[in-house]
């Protein structure tokens, strides 16, 4: 099955073999982790609001 690598583009075959999927390379798997970390990428999110938050009440005990 060939897909499309999220950072180039490229077409790339998904196989045990690429070690490196779904990126084509080593290069664009470092560049799409340093977006991350740079925090280019985010993940939409509702605004939560303090009545949404546990308030205390009863302990859990693990």
């Amino acid at each position: 099955m060939n897909v499309e690598c999220p950072t180039c583009k490229k077409s790339v075959q998904w196989t045990d073999t690429n070690p490196w999927r779904p990126f084509c390379s080593e290069r664009c798997k470092m560049i799409d982790l340093g977006a991350w970390a740079n925090e280019e990428y985010r993940v939409p999110a509702e605004n939560a609001y303090p009545d949404d938050f546990d308030q205390g009440g009863e302990t859990t005990h693990h």
